[in-house]
């Protein structure tokens, strides 16, 4: 029984596949066509002087047969073609032109990328038979200017198809190599910005829910108070899931935030229905999404300090001098470093600064707690941070403070270089 979608979710997009043709079967149907070309021109020709006989065709076949090593030993398959048309001439066999027998030979050499051996094995091709079409004794002199156009021109063509389908190829090859890489990116990005935000959150939530436990039957404000904080952070972190489940929800190709207005819609009705409480809640004490920058900073501190974390903020950075992606940077490097104030560090003091100095920002998270001691092994939290910074062209650090204490420091360029 085929899978049913879930109530309310987007349909999945149908991804056609392209359809592939097995190498070998065209490498047969390029032997057969070589086969056949070079048989039709022998079998057209009425002069009674040449001999077209069974050796003639065999000589069809056999420069057929040779297509069929193309992808294997490209290289040997030109010198082998080179040389049997020099021994067909040799026997004297009908005419068939000396670029045309070798055509798919240099077709499959520079396709191969061994376009060098295919102009060196037609450049032999023209040189041998413009020689004995001018100085030989043949009847067929007058035709020179004629035969070095026409293998001039079949050569140059078996070149460069070769050239073209070998590039065309390796530009799909790319292309699917860069959509790769941009879809493990937004992997990391998407990965990266749940577990600082994810995190953040349930640590919030984890802290307040103990303040709440103790508080009921003591002091019921202080519960309220502290279920209140719990329901903010259960909030932002469901519209956060939100967000996230619409971009992968999303059309194939489509860019985060560039869904449709359509699929938004549909995709918020599902989630609201599938979470009455939530959208409740919501629709009580509608409020708009925190700022993701340093001006998000205060909402941070505002958190924690409703967890019982003392922390000071010093932020000068003049409005507009940072781009969008290094502010957002520096917001979510304070959002996950005070997060993991809060799970491990038992402190009682944080203190969040952020300047410009010397052309960069400069931001350090320090807090008086335990620090993590001489073995410390960074979590997912610290490399996503390492990692969003070093995209950005900067560096962080995270050690124990020399006094105590566990220090986060980030040095980021106010621009991305264009």
């Amino acid at each position: 029984m085929p899978e049913q979608p879930e109530h309310g979710a987007a349909p999945r997009p149908h991804v056609v596949q392209p359809r592939t043709v097995d190498p070998r079967v065209t490498d047969v149907v390029l032997a057969l066509a070589m086969a056949l070309v070079v048989a039709v021109v022998i079998a057209a020709d009425t002069d009674t002087v040449r001999r077209t006989g069974t050796g003639a065709y065999l000589f069809a076949a056999g420069f057929g047969a040779l297509v069929l090593l193309r992808r294997k030993v490209p290289r040997t398959v030109v010198v082998v073609t080179v040389l049997g048309v020099f021994a067909y001439y040799i026997l004297e066999l009908s005419p068939i032109g000396m670029a045309l027998p070798a055509v798919a030979a240099l077709y499959s050499a520079a396709e191969m990328r061994h376009t060098g051996w295919a102009i060196g094995g037609g450049l032999v091709l023209i040189a041998v038979s413009t020689y004995y079409r001018t100085v030989g004794n043949t009847p067929e002199e007058y035709l020179a200017p004629y035969d070095l156009v026409t293998n001039v021109a079949l050569v140059a063509a078996a070149v460069a198809l070769g050239v073209a389908v070998r590039l065309s190829r390796e530009a799909r090859g790319h292309e699917a190599r860069a959509a790769g890489q941009r879809l493990q990116a937004e992997r990391l990005r998407i990965a990266r910005d749940l577990h600082d935000v994810v995190g953040h959150n349930l640590s919030v939530i984890a802290l307040h829910s103990g303040v709440a436990a103790e508080a009921v039957g003591r002091n019921d404000d202080a519960a309220r108070r502290a279920l209140e904080h719990v329901r903010e952070a259960t909030s932002g972190t469901l519209r956060e899931l939100r967000s996230t489940v619409r971009v992968l929800r999303g059309p194939v190709g489509t860019a985060p935030g560039t869904a449709s207005q359509e699929t938004t819609a549909h995709g918020t009705a599902a989630s609201d229905a599938a979470e009455p409480d939530a959208a409740s809640h919501d629709a009580a004490a509608p409020k708009a999404p925190a700022p993701t920058g340093l001006a998000g900073i205060d909402a941070l501190a505002r958190s924690a300090r409703a967890a019982g974390l003392a922390v000071d903020v010093a932020v000068d950075v003049p409005a507009g001098a940072l781009d969008g992606a290094i502010d957002a940077a520096a917001y979510r490097i304070t959002q996950e470093s005070l997060t993991n104030v809060l799970r491990h560090a038992a402190a009682t003091r944080v203190t969040v600064s952020a300047r410009v100095t010397g052309g960069r920002l400069a931001l350090r998270v320090a807090d008086d707690g335990r620090g993590a001691g001489p073995d410390l092994e960074p979590g997912s939290g610290i490399s996503g941070m390492r990692e969003r910074v070093a995209l950005l062209g900067g560096g962080l650090t995270a050690a124990d403070a020399p006094d105590g204490g566990f220090v986060v420091t980030a040095d980021l360029p106010l621009r991305l270089e264009e």
